[in-house]
């Protein structure tokens, strides 16, 4: 769990990986470009539970973002896997406070237009 910076007489706001993981996933349909997120099958050779194309990990409440994602074909993926990099993180900012200190985006496929 990940505790909001603010603490009050009230107690505190824990956030589960599972809710940040769910953000970065809507944040990253955003992007024009991404045709979706994919498992990552060699995470799941590993045994890690991958459902929605996007990793959570929390080191010593620092947040790392993987994100497994399929591109459109013509897409500038540089751009647009900074787009992915940006929308994330300004999502986790704007709904939980929170600032990951790594998104990494991983293009896994390019999806081809069916004729």
């Amino acid at each position: 769990m990940v505790e909001s910076m603010s603490k009050q007489n009230l107690g505190t706001v824990e956030i589960s990986p599972n809710v940040i993981e769910v953000i970065a996933n809507i944040a990253v349909s955003e992007v024009k470009g991404v045709s979706l997120l994919q498992k990552n099958k060699s995470l799941d050779k590993l045994g890690v539970k991958n459902a929605r194309g996007v990793n959570v990990e929390i080191k010593e409440d620092d947040i790392y973002i993987d994100a497994y994602c399929t591109f459109d074909y013509g897409t500038k993926i540089s751009a647009t896997a900074k787009q992915v990099q940006q929308n994330i993180k300004h999502a986790l900012e704007n709904m939980t406070a929170l600032n990951p200190k790594q998104v990494n985006v991983h293009i896994i496929n390019i999806k081809f237009k069916d004729n």
